[in-house]
C-alpha cells in the first residue's frame, strides 16, 4: 500500500495499533506501555505499526480511527486530540468509539460474523465490553457510548463497585473474578490458587483462576460458574433488546472457550425462550485483542468516503 489506515485501541495501559488494507488484513501492528508523556507513547505506536506494515518505509496515513473503553476518561481525551493533531482522525471532538463497538464492527467486518448484518457483541477481560452492529452499520447512541455494558444491573444489592465501575464490570472483569475468589479464601474456602501464589492474595491473577480450574480446583471452577450466570443475563439482556443474528463472545469466552463459551450459551438459553434462541447463532470471537483496533481502521475508512 502506498498510503497507510490505522486503528488504534487505548487499554488504558498499553496503547496498541495496526496497520490495515481495505479488506481488512493486518499488514503491521504496534504496541507500547503507556508512559508519562501519553501523546509520546501514542505517536511510537502508531508508528511502530505502519513501520511493521512497510518495512520502516515513510507511509502517509490517510485515516486514523481510535478505540477506548472510556470514552470520557482525561487521558483517553487527551491522547485523542494529540493524535488528531499529527493525523486525519474522523472523530476528535466526538470521543473517537467504545472498544465494544469498534470490536463489534471488526468481528462483522472480518471476523466471526462476517456472514451477519445483525450483530452483537459481548466481551469479558480486564473490562466487560459490548457492542451492537444493526443493519451492516454501528449502534453508537446520542454521545457515541452505545453500548457501555458494564453499567448493566444484574444484582439488586447496592455496591460501592457497583457505583463506580458498574454492576457487570465489577463482577466478571478480571479484576472482579480475582475478587471473588479472594473473598471465598478469606471465607475459609482451600483454593489451590493460594498455594500457587504462596499465600499473597494480592499475588492472585486472572490466568492463575482459570489454570486451577483447568487443573480440577473446585473453588476457581465454583467462581467461574458464576461468572458465566452473569455473563449468560448480560447475553440474555442484549439479545433480548436487539434481537441479533449472531451473538460474538469474545475475551476470555473465547480465548478460555474451554471454561466459558459453553456454560454462558447455556446461560443464555436458560434465559430466553426456545424460539428466540433457535435462530441465534452463537460464536466465540476471532480477532482477539486486536478486534477493536482493527474495527476503529474499519470505522475511519468508512468516515473518510
Amino acid at each position: 500500500m502506498n498510503h497507510a489506515i490505522v486503528g488504534v485501541e487505548f487499554q488504558g495501559r498499553r496503547i496498541i495499533a495496526v496497520m490495515v488494507d481495505e479488506t481488512g488484513g493486518v499488514l503491521g501492528r504496534g504496541s507500547v506501555a503507556v508512559t508519562a508523556d501519553l501523546a509520546a507513547a501514542a505517536f511510537r505506536t502508531v508508528e511502530a505499526a505502519v513501520a511493521d506494515a512497510s518495512g520502516g518505509s515513510a507511509t502517509p496515513i490517510v485515516s486514523l480511527g481510535v478505540a477506548a473503553h472510556d470514552l470520557s476518561a482525561t487521558d483517553c481525551r487527551a491522547l485523542l486530540h494529540a493524535l488528531a493533531t499529527r493525523y486525519p482522525v474522523p472523530f476528535p471532538d466526538e470521543g473517537g468509539s467504545m472498544s465494544g463497538t469498534a470490536a463489534a464492527v471488526a468481528e462483522a467486518w472480518v471476523g466471526a460474523a462476517c456472514d451477519a448484518r445483525d450483530v452483537v457483541y459481548l466481551a469479558v477481560a480486564e473490562h466487560a465490553a459490548a457492542g451492537v452492529v444493526r443493519e451492516g452499520s454501528p449502534l453508537v447512541g446520542a454521545t457515541r457510548r452505545a453500548a457501555t455494558v458494564a453499567w448493566l444491573a444484574l444484582n439488586p444489592v447496592e455496591r460501592e463497585d457497583y457505583r463506580r465501575v458498574g454492576c457487570l464490570e465489577a463482577e466478571v472483569a478480571a479484576a472482579g473474578i480475582v475478587r471473588r475468589l479472594v473473598w471465598r479464601i478469606k471465607a475459609g474456602d482451600r483454593s489451590s490458587v493460594h498455594d500457587r501464589t504462596n499465600g499473597d492474595l494480592s499475588a492472585i491473577t486472572l490466568e492463575h483462576i482459570l489454570d486451577a480450574a483447568r487443573q480440577g480446583d473446585g473453588v476457581s471452577i465454583s467462581v467461574l460458574r458464576d461468572t458465566a450466570k452473569y455473563l449468560g443475563m448480560a447475553a440474555a439482556n442484549l439479545v433480548a433488546i436487539t434481537d441479533p443474528a449472531v451473538l460474538v463472545l469474545g475475551g476470555i469466552m473465547a480465548s478460555a472457550a474451554d471454561l466459558l463459551f459453553e456454560p454462558v450459551r447455556a446461560e443464555l438459553a436458560r434465559r430466553m425462550p426456545a424460539s428466540r434462541i433457535e435462530g441465534l447463532t452463537v460464536r466465540p470471537a476471532r480477532l482477539g485483542v486486536e478486534a477493536a483496533a482493527i474495527g476503529a481502521a474499519r470505522l475511519a475508512m468508512v468516515a473518510q468516503k
